[in-house]
């Protein structure tokens, strides 16, 4: 269960006040896959980074009985003067699990060869979120946050992650961000949309992507 109290974030753009979340209070439950809908430049990836914790809202509380990773596809945990199997092994060690089983994995899973064992500032953007990816997938939460990472990769590679984002989401909730409706569709079962610094729970998908695909045609 995450719980938002009065959350409210906003950021000054050109000396503008945008508010992103506006007083939010809202319950999503345990055990289901949401869809976080909304335009770009509405606040989904900072949204993520408040539920993980990786950034303070202005007020408000995000509360949890479980466990969350960070965003996928978000690389700020990184150190870049570590190597990828370095920085395995220090994300293992902050979260309690075995860092070789999980450095073994990481490597295989990731397909970035030699660079797993050289420092992450020599990677591309490619290669920093299949390492994200890898090792978000190789520790067990009890929600997943993920944005656009799927997209990552060639084919092979992409069949490869929603194959095991499949399997890891059988036993945990996620919340999914990604502008490819048949992805949402294949792992959602619900849908949450932001706009205008407000969200809303829909617990019908289709009217949750129809609602968000009638603000796109605006």
């Amino acid at each position: 269960m995450i719980v938002f109290r009065d959350l409210t974030k906003s950021f000054v753009v050109r000396g503008v006040r945008k508010v992103v979340v506006n007083n939010l209070n809202m319950t999503l439950s345990s055990g289901q896959s949401l869809a976080l809908l909304g335009r770009n430049g509405a606040g989904k990836s900072t949204l993520l980074q408040m539920i993980a914790g990786t950034l303070r809202p202005d007020s408000g509380d995000i509360l949890s009985d479980g466990t969350i990773s960070w965003p996928v596809g978000f690389r700020g945990a990184f150190h870049r003067d570590l190597t990828g199997a370095q920085n395995t092994r220090f994300i293992a060690r902050i979260y309690g699990v075995d860092s070789d089983r999980l450095r073994i994995f990481v490597e295989d899973f990731a397909e970035i060869g030699a660079y797993f064992h050289m420092p992450v500032r020599s990677y591309s953007s490619g290669m920093r979120s299949r390492l994200a990816f890898g090792i978000s997938m190789g520790i067990k939460f009890d929600t997943y946050l993920v944005d656009e990472v799927t997209a990552v990769g060639d084919a092979s590679f992409k069949r490869k992650s929603r194959a095991v984002f499949r399997e890891r989401v059988k036993d945990s909730s996620a919340i999914l961000v990604s502008h490819d409706m048949k992805q949402v569709r294949e792992f959602c079962e619900a849908g949450i949309l932001l706009h205008d610094g407000h969200l809303k729970y829909y617990e019908d998908l289709d009217e949750a992507i129809a609602h968000h695909q009638a603000l796109l045609a605006d």
